[in-house]
Parts: C-alpha cells; structure tokens; sequence
C-alpha cells in the first residue's frame, strides 16, 4: 500500500470519526463517570468529559484540514461511501470538499469553546449529563450535515439537531424558554416536512439520492416543472432554518430564552444549515428550478435586511426597553439575508460571498453572544435601557476590556473594512450587480442598491448599540436656575452644571474578562481578523468548489 493509499485512509478514518465521535460521547456521557475521573464532583467530571470529546473532535478536524488537498478543493476527499439500504440506493456517502471544510472545522471550534466555556460556568438549570449529552448530539448532527452526500441522509442529519436544541431551550434558557422552545420545533419540524416531499421527489424522479451524481447531471434528468416543485419544497424547510424573512420569526424567541451556549451554536452553525442545502443540493441538481425562483429568493432577502436592521434600531432607541440578546437575533436575520442574496445571484462571485459571510457570520455573531451573555451575568439583565449605565460609566468604565471586546464585535459584525463581516457582503452586492445569464439585471441592480442601504442601517444600529451599552448615557439633573447661580438643599450647595454632567465616579466596577472567557473568545476575535485581512485562505477553498458545482460537476 503506498503513502497517497494511507493518507486516503486516515482522511477518510479522521471524517467518519468527527461525525460518529461526538455521539458516541453523548452516551458515555449519561454513564456514570469511573471512580478516578470524577474530581471534585461528578458534575464537574461530566463538564470535563465534554469539552475532552469535543477536543478530540477539533483536533481530528484540523488534521483534516491539514491533510485535505488544497490544490483540489473542487474534489470529494476522505469519502466513504456504503451501501445502506439497497432497495431504495440509499447509501452512507460521506465527503468533503472546498465548501463543506470550513463549515466542519468551524462547527467544530464553535462546539468546543462552548463546552470549554459552560466547564468553567456550568449552565444553570438541571444536571449537567443531560446539557453535555445534549450539546454532543447536537454537535453530530450539525458535522453530518455538512458532511453526508446522500439526500436522505442529509434529511435525517437535519432534522437530527432539532430535539438537542429544543431540550437546551427549553430546560436550560431564560424567561419564557417553554413557549420559545416550542416555536422553534414547530417551524422547523412543519419545514423540514415539505423539504422531505421535495428530496424524495428529485429522489424518484431521477434514480438516485446520491448528491454527487445528481450534482454531476445537473438537473438533465428532471423536467423544468419537477425542478420548480422541487426547489419551493424544499426551498421552503431551508428557508425556515435560515431564516429568511418571513419565516424568521421563532428565532428571535428562541435566541432571547436561550442559554449562552445555545445561542453561540444556534447562531453560529445551525443557521448554516439551511444556506448550505441551498448551495450543496438546489443549486447545482435543480438549476432551471433555482433560477425561477432566484427573483424572489433576492426579493425576500433584501427585505429581511432591511427589516432585520429596521428591527434592531427600533430595539436600540432610548426607552424601548429592548433586550440585546433579541437585538443581535434580528442582526443575524439581516446578515443571512446578504447569504441568500448572493445564493440567488447563481454567481461564482455571488455564492463565494455567501459562503464568506456564512463563516464570518459563525465568528462574529458567536463571540457577539458570548460577549452579551458574559454581560447579563454581569450586570442580571439585557435590557438596553439598563445596560445604557444610568448608574454611571458604563462598561468602558466598569470593565473596559470587555467593553472594547464588544465594540470590536460590533463594528466586525457592521462590515468594516479589513475584518472577516466585510468581504461576504462587499461579494454578495457585486455578484447582484452582474447576477447569472437569464435574471434580470435590473432587478438584482435594485435588490444591490436595497443591500447596500441595508449596510448603512446595520452601522447605525450597532454603533447606537456601542454608544449606549459601552459608553454609557448621563443621568438626566436638574439645572441651575440664572437667578441662583449656586443653588442650596438642606444636605448642602446643589452641585453645579458641570459637576451634574459628569459621570458618578463612584459606579462599581463589574469583573472584566476573566481567564476562561478570554481563553474562549480570543479564537473567534483571532479568527475575524485573520479572514478580514486574509480572505484568500477561504475564498481559495470555496471557489474552485463553486465554479464546478455551477458548471455542472465540471471544473
């Protein structure tokens, strides 16, 4: 056996494991911990048995990574493919190429700080066996996802994460997590119902589920009308876990009573999903379809970026009493929105831009999270009003470290220059400029002039959201009267104008960043900054996969 038959080996030995390894921890977890491992309690053994599983699992995906062939990202490596059930050619086909890998790894990294994170801060709520058995399970399914090749498969691997997440929600989240929970697992169960009709109708009609074949044919083998039938149905359930406006609305509610961790991975690779089945199956097996309902699929995701930023800044004005964990939700509705435009583009430059703004989105909105939650813990609410520092200086003064932390969030998530928000929806807005042969120019023009606006509402927002919650806001006083230039209170002189305006010197401080959470955040601040200034490491990933997926499985 020769080298090149090892390293294929082990690359296709390292997928397999990051996909079943998580799983097989979730049922180790819920065991009772040997007597050696328990440490200072068995809580803390089964904390720690969760971020060691999810460790493995990083470090296997890197190795991955590492081992995957850059100079052929267009190409399935480290595939397995089994026969499963022969009578229907379902098979397990597992793969990845220059679009799944970074989903993989980032899905990856997102889990293990998560679990990092709740060691050091356990979740509030019941025992932790049930949370870290949860968030593995979870973890599997979103790795299966981006890394199955079969559409039944891919079906089941979907709807795998929807149980985890709603037990997270609603045992572990806030106020109002029951009927949170419940919205979420009733939108995404109705969708993913439609979406299976439409797999098993591209199933039938053409022979076969296996994803790369049906890539390869490129929709020959389907008439016009199933291709439409097929993409409204299961353009729909991937829209409802995108979200694109106006099925965005369960999300939210359910950011708002999730826990910390559920949020960070709700936000950061379970949105991905739904972008991603329009990438990996619409695009390249039902292009006529696609391409009847690109207009639309660009209509409603300009609406729901400026909706989404309508949204936040009515949340962000003084008095609102709007809570900033459903603020940064209704951010995330505006930034999938770019995703799908640049899906409905059918562009090379286009998709390459949705698959950037995929991964910057996972990035900047997953630190966003941690940051908002570290905030709650800190100060007992998100409410803007009171995060505003009526008190006095607020987080510049009492936790500057983690004031210029969410700062940075903030201006990474608003698109500026030179940071990873940037390139995804700089490529979206030009592959709306010059959209694919057959959509009206005119119209993606005018959706392009609709996105661009959109951008401009995201920076108000988020700089209104900077100002308030890390600058603070002056306590209204009283001013002097011109007839008592030194006015007087039975406790003494009133204080002057000047004096009035500034800050309480006396605001407490609140804990800055402590070690664990810079250990967790510090990849994801890294990370935002390194794709900002370095997009090729992805875009020369992601690209070579595009142009043969819209070529039709041809490079």
């Amino acid at each position: 056996m020769t080298v090149t038959d090892i390293s294929a080996s082990v690359m296709q030995f390292l997928l397999a494991f990051i996909v079943v390894a998580p799983l097989l921890g979730a049922v180790a977890a819920l065991l009772p911990a040997p007597p050696g491992l328990k440490g200072k309690s068995p809580d803390q053994a089964v904390l720690r048995h969760g971020v060691t599983v999810t460790g493995t699992v990083l470090v296997a995906a890197i190795v991955l990574a590492t081992g995957f062939d850059h100079d052929h990202p267009a190409t399935m490596q480290a595939t397995t493919d089994i026969s499963w059930i022969p009578a229907l050619d379902v098979r397990i086909h597992l793969g990845i190429d220059g679009i799944s890998l970074p989903l993989l790894v980032l899905t990856a990294l997102l889990t293990f700080l998560c679990a990092l994170y709740s060691y050091s801060k356990p979740p509030a709520g019941p025992s932790p066996k049930a949370f870290v058995a949860l968030v593995l399970v979870l973890e599997s399914g979103t790795l299966a996802t981006f890394a199955v090749l079969d559409l039944l498969l891919f079906f089941l691997a979907f709807e795998m994460v929807l149980i985890p997440m709603y037990f997270l929600i609603a045992r572990w989240g806030g106020g109002q997590r029951q009927a949170a929970a419940w919205k979420f697992i009733l939108y995404t169960l109705l969708g993913s119902v439609v979406m299976l009709l439409g797999l098993l109708l591209i199933g039938l009609k053409s022979g076969t589920f296996d994803m790369v074949a049906l890539a390869t044919d490129n929709g020959r083998g389907l008439t016009t009308s199933v291709q439409v039938i097929a993409v409204l149905a299961i353009g729909l359930g991937l829209a409802v876990k995108t979200p694109m406006w106006p099925l965005h609305s369960w999300l939210p509610d359910a950011h708002t009573a999730a826990p910390t961790v559920g949020s960070v991975l709700l936000a950061g690779v379970l949105l991905k999903m739904g972008t991603y089945g329009f990438v990996r199956i619409l695009l390249p097996i039902a292009p006529d379809g696609m391409r009847t309902f690109a207009p639309y699929l660009a209509a409603f995701a300009v609406v729901g970026i400026v909706y989404g930023s309508l949204a936040c800044l009515a949340l962000a004005r003084t008095g609102a009493r709007g809570d900033l964990k459903r603020l940064i939700a209704y951010s995330s509705v505006g930034h999938m929105g770019f995703v799908l435009l640049g899906i409905a583009t059918m562009t090379p430059t286009g998709v390459n831009g949705a698959l950037f703004a995929n991964i910057a989105h996972g990035l900047i909105t997953g630190l966003l999270f941690f940051l908002v939650g570290a905030v709650k813990d800190r100060y007992g609410t998100a409410d803007l009003d009171t995060l505003a520092g009526a008190t006095g200086a607020a987080l510049y003064g009492r936790a500057p470290r983690l004031g210029a932390l969410l700062a940075f969030a903030a201006v990474a998530s608003l698109g500026l220059p030179g940071l990873a928000g940037f390139w995804g929806e700089m490529l979206t807005l030009f592959g709306a400029y010059s959209p694919a042969e057959g959509l009206s120019r005119p119209a993606f023009r005018t959706f392009m002039a609709i996105g661009a606006f959109g951008t401009l509402l995201t920076a108000a927002y988020m700089l209104i959201v900077v100002r308030r919650v890390c600058m603070g806001e002056r306590p209204p006083h009283p001013q002097p009267s011109p007839d008592d230039p030194a006015p007087r209170t039975a406790d003494g002189p009133r204080p002057s104008a000047a004096a009035a305006a500034r800050p309480a010197a006396t605001a407490p401080q609140l804990a800055d960043i402590r070690t664990y959470e810079a250990v967790a955040w510090t990849p994801l601040a890294a990370l935002t900054v390194l794709a900002g200034l370095w997009p090729a490491v992805l875009l020369g990933l992601t690209d070579p996969a595009v142009q043969k997926l819209l070529a039709g499985g041809k490079s």
